[in-house]
């Protein structure tokens, strides 16, 4: 699958004010400087989409990308960005946790880890935290450009072993560069085969977030 088309929609962080829920979602979320913001310009073919920034944690809000007039794609604020305050750490969290238990047309969550570092306590925790809450999850791995494939197989390896010690089986994974626009294509075809199964939630206007 190639996108033709995307267009940024709304930021925000009022679950309840987001667009309305007729299109499958897919939220992309990891740890401030993963490449977050550079996967998905390269996924989507548009440079500038999401906004890129050398300083972590510039996405702070709630962004909504519509992808070829089919699907949603939600650009999450990262997690773990030491300099912010412990009051903004803890608002965005809130958000974040609200939106990703709240939205009825979540499909799934990609949770972006940087091949380049041995499992993080941190995005094995968040990782955990969607099993707990029964939200399927894939995860992509980042920057494999920055080194050999075999020590992105080796983290990958370890990240999966740790995984083992609280689920039965990993969910997909994907190894990726945006700089040389590596794995996107999976990605976009997991993404098109979950669309192919979604069904419409029945909304009845008294949602409460």
């Amino acid at each position: 699958m190639e996108v033709k088309k995307a267009e940024f929609v709304c930021s925000n962080t009022r679950v309840d004010k987001l667009p309305a829920p007729n299109l499958p979602e897919y939220a992309f979320i990891g740890r401030s400087n993963v490449g977050k913001s550079s996967l998905i310009n390269a996924m989507t073919n548009k440079k500038g989409l999401a906004k890129t920034s050398q300083k972590p944690g510039k996405t702070q809000l709630i962004n909504h990308f519509v992808i070829d007039d089919t699907w949603y794609l939600v650009d999450l604020p990262g997690y773990g960005f030491a300099k912010a305050s412990k009051t903004s750490r803890n608002e965005w969290e809130k958000f974040i946790r609200r939106y990703l238990t709240h939205r009825d047309n979540l499909q799934c969550v990609f949770v972006l880890v940087d091949s380049r570092h041995e499992p993080q306590k941190i995005d094995l925790d968040f990782c955990c935290w969607l099993g707990e809450c029964g939200l399927p999850f894939m995860l992509v791995f980042t920057k494999a450009d920055k080194q050999s494939t075999v020590k992105s197989d080796a983290n990958i390896a370890k990240f999966k072993k740790s995984l083992l010690q609280w689920f039965e089986e990993v969910p997909p994974i994907f190894l990726t560069s945006a700089e040389k626009k590596m794995g996107h294509e999976p990605i976009l075809e997991a993404i098109n085969e979950v669309n192919g199964r979604f069904v419409r939630p029945e909304l009845n206007g008294n949602e409460q977030f």
